[in-house]
């Protein structure tokens, strides 16, 4: 009888821990269904539509975010730089190339949670595309750093790892046919304090 309630025990404590632990995983550590990856940046696309799956509902429900409907606009992140180190809030990056098309997009430093990054007094918190000075072909580079920089400069501050956030608004991306230039600025390390 007692051999008989320890093993229920045993049993029910492996069930409840692998549920919890397996409900955990997929919410803080899995991408989910549906990801967009192009170069060093993830989006996806089904979030905040009727398309997206459970995890991401879960997901926004927890951190009580609120995405743009496929329509409206679309968040992709870089975690990482081009040789695959995480981003550094003490490093200094450079970020050349294109956007995607889209009517308008904004490009922010975020900590792990993506709460956007204090980058202290008289410093702009983020920049967008109709600020930003461009090349005769259209491409931009944006220093990323603690430090001044001349140019386009997004101001970081503090210390440990940080995601960079570009939203694109009114862009086909979401949908893509094939048909649309799917290229994204990359992020280079230029040189690193900490």
């Amino acid at each position: 009888m007692l051999r008989n309630v320890l093993l229920a025990l045993i049993a029910l404590v492996i069930a409840v821990g692998g549920g919890t632990l397996s409900a955990w995983y997929a919410v803080n550590r899995f991408d989910g269904f549906g990801t967009l990856t192009i170069g060093q940046w993830t989006g996806y696309p089904d979030a905040g539509t009727p398309q997206s799956d459970p995890y991401a509902k879960a997901r926004a429900a927890r951190e009580g975010a609120f995405p743009l409907g496929s329509a409206e606009g679309l968040a992709f992140y870089a975690y990482r730089d081009d040789q695959g180190q995480a981003l550094n809030r003490q490093c200094t990056y450079r970020m050349a190339g294109n956007s995607p098309n889209s009517r308008f997009w904004t490009l922010y430093a975020a900590d792990l949670a993506l709460i956007p990054l204090d980058p202290g007094a008289d410093r702009p918190p983020a920049l967008h595309s109709r600020q930003i000075f461009r090349g005769d072909n259209g491409a931009f580079i944006v220093a990323v750093s603690p430090k001044a920089q001349a140019g386009n400069w997004l101001a970081t501050a503090g210390s440990g790892r940080m995601v960079l956030v570009m939203t694109l608004y009114d862009t086909p991306v979401g949908g893509n046919s094939g048909l649309v230039d799917m290229t994204f600025p990359a992020v280079k390390k230029v040189s690193c304090d900490g």
